[in-house]
């Protein structure tokens, strides 16, 4: 089939580069020339494990194209994806616009197509990939009639993606269910032929507002159990209790299972905090207040202080922060990707910033996007080393689970910092193991070392 995917961001590009995998025709269309001029070239904009050689064995296969030519690229397709990005706007609503510029975009590209007499007859399937509220869907199909004046050469689905940053390949290619929302036996029909490689049981068809409501509530509930595990923990540190013990005996009840109960520094990334935003604006737009969903967002907002909490009350006695040198371990959301949006780490680069300290960073993938995000600041220096970064530092922080930080060489550790202090927003050391090392040591919902 002749597939195109229009954005060529996280979403759209592992999206075409699966799709080109399993035989299909795919062109990805982006506004950006750069960004295109970049993936022609083989580069991949971000990381992510894995994609990097699919997408080059694909373009060498002919199978995998890049474009800006929105006409060109819906010459004779089967079927056009939306992966443009829905980021949140000042009042935590999903921002539709890039999802209108496309729907726009398509409209005008198929007018172009039928004046040209360069279309098949079979309407064209249009599929809302973009994560967006319940409704969006129909704007879409709305915006393209109004531009095209047309209804019968286009047909509406909804996919909504459930790809995981650090695995996304395999998440596609190998999904746990793939969700489909359509409103015709012919858009079923094609989503079915464009899903051949997935198990049918794992397809899940239903109509097209439970399909955009479905996105949202996984992640809202999966942002939930995050949120309410640090709010166990903060409980755990004040009572004397381990949040570890308390993890391990909640994962052994069938009714609540292992996932998503490790407590942490909060979570950030592109989904879960925007998503959660989202979902409570347009179900307030809809007349309910979601208090659940209200209380989640505080809740991680707050545990994102947790970090600067503990070293603010580490260096009370001594003069406070002003002028300490803190190492940093991570500013990743998570390990296995670069992105850093909205995580925790950078929300301590900024209160240790505005303190006047010192910060020495790390981070295996995710500098580059860190230096985007923040700048060039004054009083922070990224490292290549995580040893350099805890060279001659007052303290040591981890702000993100990656493997290389698990079993570091401690004595070495120890040796480096001016002093042996270590906050742990990760929980990656025993205590024990803290205790025998010598260190001062605090994370979250644990005894302090």
């Amino acid at each position: 089939m002749k597939l195109v995917i229009i954005g060529s961001g996280y979403v759209g590009l592992t999206t075409g580069t699966c799709l080109a995998r399993f035989g299909n025709s795919v062109v990805c269309v982006d506004v950006d020339e750069s960004r295109v001029s970049t993936l022609r070239q083989g580069d991949v904009p971000f990381y992510e494990p894995g994609l990097p050689d699919m997408m080059k064995r694909n373009m060498a296969e002919g199978r995998l194209s890049f474009t800006t030519d929105m006409v060109e690229a819906l010459r004779d397709a089967e079927a056009c994806f939306i992966c443009v990005g829905t980021p949140s706007a000042p009042d935590g609503s999903a921002d539709l616009t890039y999802v209108s510029q496309a729907s726009r975009d398509i409209a005008n590209a198929l007018k172009a197509n039928i004046k040209a007499d360069r279309r098949n007859a079979a309407p064209i399937l249009v599929v809302v990939k973009s994560t967006s509220p319940v409704g969006t869907n129909a704007r879409v199909k709305q915006w393209i009639s109004e531009e095209l004046g047309l209804t019968g050469e286009f047909i509406m689905a909804s996919n909504p993606e459930f790809l995981r940053e650090g695995s996304a390949v395999r998440d596609f290619t190998e999904p746990e269910r793939v969700v489909i929302g359509v409103d015709s036996e012919a858009a079923g029909a094609r989503m079915r032929a464009i899903y051949s490689f997935t198990e049918p049981e794992k397809l899940i068809f239903m109509d097209i507002p439970s399909a955009e409501m479905t996105k949202y509530a996984a992640n809202a509930m999966l942002a939930t159990r995050i949120s309410f595990m640090n709010e166990m923990a903060n409980i755990c540190e004040r009572v004397g209790a381990n949040v570890d013990s308390l993890r391990k005996a909640m994962a052994l009840d069938s009714r609540i299972g292992d996932k998503f109960l490790y407590a942490g520094c909060g979570y950030g990334g592109s989904c879960f905090p925007k998503d959660v935003r989202a979902l409570r604006d347009f179900a307030a737009v809809s007349g309910y207040d979601s208090r659940i969903l209200t209380a989640v967002d505080e809740v991680n907002l707050r545990q994102k202080e947790v970090l600067f909490e503990k070293l603010s009350a580490c260096f009370a006695s001594m003069g406070g922060l002003e002028g300490k040198v803190i190492a940093l371990w991570g500013l990743a959301f998570k390990p296995k990707t670069s992105d850093t949006r909205e995580a925790p780490a950078l929300t301590l680069i900024q209160r240790l910033l505005d303190a006047h300290a010192r910060i020495q960073a790390h981070d295996p993938r995710a500098i580059d996007e860190a230096r985007h995000y923040l700048g060039e600041r004054q009083g922070l220096l990224y490292t290549h080393d995580p040893y350099d970064a805890v060279n001659g530092a007052d303290a040591l922080v981890i702000a993100t689970e990656w493997d290389i930080y698990r079993q570091p060489d401690l004595g070495r550790v120890h040796k480096l910092l001016s002093s042996p202090l270590i906050i742990d927003g990760r929980n990656l050391y025993s205590l024990s193991e803290m205790k025998k090392a010598g260190f001062r040591y605090y994370s979250v919902g644990r005894a302090s070392v």
